[in-house]
């Protein structure tokens, strides 16, 4: 009978503490699968070196890989992995800004980003007090918005997430084209982290997940040029003012 270990966390955190690993897993968390080359310039190495990171990535179990062709494309092995690159995130001191190029970045990051399938930053915090505010959602615990709460640990998604479904619940998701009784999916549908730029909750879960996705296909909400940046449209932004007027 095979004995079973404490998890060996020494061996992940090495993986982590490499820049350029860093930066690729950083790259991967808003769950999009990208090639080696891309991952390369996001990480500041040469494509030779790219690779001896993607294998050890792999190795770790952080990184599945998927052939198209002749190409292969790499994507975080889950949104655990995610989940634990943002639990790092908000308990890291930022990086000195060297250069415009970084601070034009950092700024975007800040301001609104997929945390894997949903969406983070200033925006996912806004977003979610005005579904509180709309009582789209209900805080079940007193708090109030999207107000972190003082046992609320900073280092990874919340165990318990104090927010349900309101009474303006149906109206609201589904001018937000979310179909609340679809249950086809096992995941638990109110889910909720920490925002590690904010310090207050953003919404996860399959409902973050299906309004994200669903202001993404109705070009609400658009990529930007910085892996994981997303920025409102103007249309985006009069419907969402129509409808869940934003801080």
């Amino acid at each position: 009978m095979e004995h079973i270990g404490d998890a060996d966390v020494a061996s992940t955190a090495a993986l982590l503490a490499e820049p350029a690993r860093a930066k690729v897993l950083m790259a991967l968390a808003d769950g999009r699968a990208l090639p080696a080359s891309l991952l390369a310039t996001e990480a500041g190495v040469a494509p030779q070196t790219i690779s001896s990171h993607l294998r050890k990535l792999l190795d770790g179990g952080l990184l599945d890989v998927e052939q198209s062709g002749r190409h292969r494309y790499y994507r975080l092995a889950g949104p655990e992995v995610a989940a634990a690159v943002e639990a790092v995130a908000r308990i890291s001191k930022p990086q000195p800004v060297k250069s415009l190029r970084q601070s034009t970045r950092a700024a975007a990051l800040r301001e609104a980003r997929t945390c894997y399938d949903h969406l983070a930053g200033r925006l996912g915090v806004e977003l979610l007090e005005a579904l509180v505010r709309r009582t789209a959602l209900i805080r079940t615990d007193g708090g109030s918005g999207a107000e972190r709460r003082p046992d609320d640990p900073l280092a990874k998604q919340l165990p318990d997430c104090p927010y349900a479904l309101g009474p303006a619940a149906p109206e609201v998701f589904d001018a937000l084209g979310i179909d609340l009784t679809d249950s086809t999916s096992p995941r638990r549908l109110l889910r909720c982290c920490v925002d590690w730029s904010e310090q207050k909750h953003h919404l996860a879960g399959r409902l973050g997940a299906a309004v994200t996705n669903s202001l993404l296909d109705r070009d609400w909400l658009e990529r930007r040029a910085y892996p994981r940046a997303v920025t409102l449209t103007p249309t985006g932004e009069q419907r969402l003012t129509e409808l869940l007027p934003l801080s």
